[in-house]
């Protein structure tokens, strides 16, 4: 008689597992382990984790599947989808990996978690699904389906296999100047089509911008995108909406009176920070970092990239300029002055992903769903908590602030110059000034003393 576990009993309920799996698993899995003495154990002495690791090399399993079973979960099912992983998780929502039941398509189904579907959220998910459903370009993350299993909602959008450019750029360093250009010109023709469509994104940043190792880019999370002719039913219209490190000075000053050109700015801001790995306007709060967007400049690109020519500089400068009328006019002139550089550019290839050594969240129940409401704010911080994820690029979740007074400042926009503050000392640094300057200081204060001695004893 078989020993009943939780991970046996789980891994049956669950219906990934048969019961003739099950048994050839465990029977495979006890010839393969040897007890104290040598000899194999037999099928109901195998312990979970062999038995668990058997599952995952037959493919019966995948390891998040296996890590929630041996929790006792059981839950894997999303209407006709199965979720095999977890991608992430934002501020208003989870992204997990699935595949269609009857199709074997690979999808990532974003969920909004049951704690977190208030009528206002639930209403802003289904404006999100929507707005996703009238896209259709190969460099915007297309939506597949949209369902509600019993109280949990959720949207199936095309699975992207590689990383978001935060995550690249954290990992690797700043893109050369051929792939940077190559990555935010795909995202820039994604933004063209939306936009001769009414739709402005405004949450345009490195996170929502999913590379794959072949260099493919694809522009990722509407969940706070809005059509300019539908303002009157847009509940974010008037709101300053999007993540401080990237905001606009317009959205800032005038959030109600925003148009593409938001965009054009954030995406100046995201080519930005692939280059020189850094935001624009690093440190402070999300207030602090609004004023500089609307008064200050940043340092210059080449200052942290010297291989960085003063052409591709301008195209930053002018992407970013605070005055709208001054700033590249539409997404397709930035697509015509980049492309000089994105034809030289090698494909990128992401460093194997390390797996997170926490937990990763179940599927959403409605009975028995996780509250914590996990954000990642390092190198973009957010003005509010409002917010969406999609797939692996939420880690940091964009946000809306409901301040809709404008700040002051000035709108014109100066060359990107370096005006910020100098870098802090090293340690090493310190040390060799201070010695510049105590040496010689004792040197004359020791010649006082023999001068006055010998005065004295004169």
């Amino acid at each position: 008689m078989p020993i009943r576990s939780v991970f046996r009993n789980s891994a049956l309920l669950s219906k990934l597992v048969t019961a003739d799996q099950l048994e050839q698993a465990m029977l495979t899995a006890g010839v393969a382990t040897e007890n104290a003495a040598g000899t194999a154990v037999s099928a109901a002495e195998v312990d979970d984790a062999v038995l668990a690791n058997r599952l995952i090399e037959m493919g019966i399993l995948t390891p998040y599947q296996a890590a929630q079973i041996k929790a006792g979960r059981t839950k894997f099912e999303l209407g006709p989808y199965i979720v095999t992983d977890s991608l992430g998780q934002g501020g208003m929502g989870q992204v997990f990996k699935g595949v269609h039941r009857v199709m074997g398509r690979e999808c990532a189904i974003k969920v909004l978690p049951l704690h977190k579907a208030t009528a206002d959220a639930t209403a802003n998910f289904m404006r999100e699904i929507r707005t996703q459903a009238q896209l259709d370009h190969p460099n915007l993350v297309r939506a597949f389906d949209a369902g509600c299993e019993g109280s949990i909602n959720y949207l199936v959008v095309e699975y992207v296999p590689g990383v978001d450019m935060r995550k690249l750029v954290r990992r690797q360093g700043p893109l050369t100047q051929q792939q940077a250009a190559s990555v935010v010109m795909q995202a820039a023709r994604g933004l063209d089509y939306a936009h001769k469509r009414g739709l402005v994104h405004r949450d345009v940043k490195p996170g929502n911008i999913l590379v794959t190792s072949q260099g493919m880019a694809k522009v990722s999370d509407l969940g706070l995108a809005g059509f300019l002719y539908d303002a009157e039913n847009d509940p974010r219209a008037g709101k300053i909406v999007g993540t401080a490190d990237y905001l606009a000075p317009e959205q800032i000053r005038s959030p109600g009176e925003v148009s593409h050109l938001i965009d054009i700015y954030s995406l100046g801001c995201t080519l930005y920070y692939a280059v020189c790995g850094k935001v624009p306007f690093p440190g402070g709060t999300a207030r602090d970092k609004a004023r500089r967007h609307c008064s200050d400049t940043p340092w210059h690109p080449r200052r942290f990239n010297a291989e960085l020519n003063e052409e591709f500089v301008e195209v930053i400068a002018d992407m970013m300029e605070k005055d709208p009328k001054a700033r590249i006019q539409s997404a397709a002139e930035v697509v015509a002055r980049l492309e000089l550089w994105a034809e030289d550019a090698v494909p990128i290839t992401p460093r194997t992903i390390i797996r997170s050594p926490w937990s990763a969240p179940p599927v959403p129940s409605g009975a028995d769903d996780e509250k914590e409401n996990l954000q990642d704010t390092d190198g973009e911080e957010s003005a509010s908590g409002e917010g969406s994820a999609s797939q692996m690029s939420q880690g940091t979740a964009p946000v809306a602030s409901g301040e809709t007074a404008p700040m002051k400042g000035r709108s014109k926009s100066l060359p990107i110059t370096a005006t910020a503050a100098p870098p802090p000392l090293t340690s090493q640094e310190v040390i060799t000034r201070t010695l510049m300057i105590s040496i010689p200081l004792s040197m004359l204060a020791g010649a006082l003393i023999a001068a006055v001695a010998f005065w004295f004893w004169r």
